[in-house]
């Protein structure tokens, strides 16, 4: 079996620094469009997008969570923010008193809706406009092959609601 080499590279740090510097740039600019458009963050954006495709529209706080890739106190405190802006409910569960529901609002869903028209058209003219179809799918499998190996190590030691 060959020894895995353990020293990256300079060509291996330069693709890093790139992949990094067009990820803050991105990141940047669906920040100020989730804002501009919608007056959400990315943050409010994405609980928000995982509760509105959820199952009755509510998920437990512990499986927001794991669908975030948040730790429990994150996850609090953005629930609790957001509800005071009246875009997500907390609900206690009925078969388990620890438990709570997080579900979106009547106002969640309208801020979900309108952000995500304007999103769906910065990502194409960001990102998806940009890549060809072939670099999109070999893309898609990086990403796949690296969330596989990644996920496990950022689940590890992660309470369940």
């Amino acid at each position: 079996m060959a020894e895995k080499a353990t020293a990256v590279t300079p060509d291996e740090w330069d693709a890093w620094k790139s992949f990094l510097s067009m990820r803050r740039h991105l990141d940047t600019a669906l920040e100020r469009q989730l804002q501009r458009d919608a007056d959400i963050s990315g943050a409010e954006y994405a609980v928000l997008t995982s509760l509105f495709d959820a199952p009755d529209r509510m998920l437990r706080a512990g499986e927001l969570g794991a669908t975030l890739a948040w730790e429990k106190s994150r996850v609090s405190h953005q629930v609790s923010r957001m509800e005071k802006r009246g875009l997500v409910e907390r609900r206690t569960c009925d078969t388990d008193a620890r438990g709570t529901w997080i579900g979106i609002t009547p106002d969640g869903s309208r801020a979900v809706l309108k952000a995500t028209r304007e999103h769906g058209r910065t990502l194409r003219d960001l990102f998806f406009d940009v890549v060809t179809p072939a670099e999109l799918n070999t893309l898609q499998a990086v990403f796949d092959r690296v969330q596989g190996v990644a996920e496990p190590v950022a689940c590890e030691g992660q309470p369940s609601d």
